[in-house]
């Protein structure tokens, strides 16, 4: 027996750990699963496209969105904000799509105190000095604002341990498969499964 509305996934980690690079594909191989774009105050980066990668969105208008109560988490992050919009999350799952959220761990908490029922997925980086290479090799940011990320990765890093799963990224296509298994053995989580198992308890 399924339960009939959707599973929200949290997938969440330390930046430049890889977690658009799991995503793309994942996506690509899994159509039957809604991705939700966030909403971000930051600039675009290049063949970032809007509505695909993130809503690009203004200062005032993110935080009327807050003011409105129409965001399912959000958190300010190098001096910008990210969050994800609740509407097309709640129609999702109540239509019973699977809807994976990637967002920044300081949301991923938000969302786990108010979607208990959510699965999450920490994606650790193979070790720190390969985090490090990843986060130089992206020649985007200044020195200062890299060592700025790594430090916030150190903290990140502690908090793998209030996840449900951890998934390494050494190599993205065993990321991937590793991310489709974490999702079907979800399913039989019992948290997931509560109302089912609350009917059967009921009626017994």
């Amino acid at each position: 027996m399924n339960n009939t509305r959707g599973l929200l996934v949290v997938v969440s980690g330390p930046s430049g750990v890889g977690k658009g690079t799991i995503m793309r594909p994942f996506m690509e191989r899994n159509q039957n699963v809604k991705y939700s774009v966030s909403a971000t105050t930051r600039a675009p980066r290049e063949g970032e496209i809007d509505g695909v990668n993130y809503h690009f969105v203004t200062k005032e208008q993110f935080e009327n969105l807050i003011e409105n109560d129409e965001m399912l988490e959000y958190a300010r992050y190098s001096g910008n904000y990210y969050g994800t919009p609740r509407f097309a999350v709640e129609k999702n799952l109540a239509a019973g799509l699977d809807v994976v959220l990637e967002i920044e761990v300081k949301g991923a908490q938000q969302v786990r105190r108010r979607c208990p029922e959510a699965i999450s997925v920490f994606i650790m980086p193979p070790s720190f000095q390969e985090l490090s290479n990843r986060l130089h090799g992206r020649n985007t940011e200044s020195e200062e604002k890299i060592m700025e990320r790594l430090d916030i990765a150190r903290s990140e890093m502690q908090l793998a341990y209030d996840y449900d799963f951890i998934l390494v990224n050494d190599d993205v296509d065993e990321a991937v498969r590793q991310l489709e298994v974490i999702l079907e053995a979800a399913k039989a989580m019992p948290k997931y499964m509560k109302d089912f198992i609350d009917e059967v308890n009921n009626n017994a």
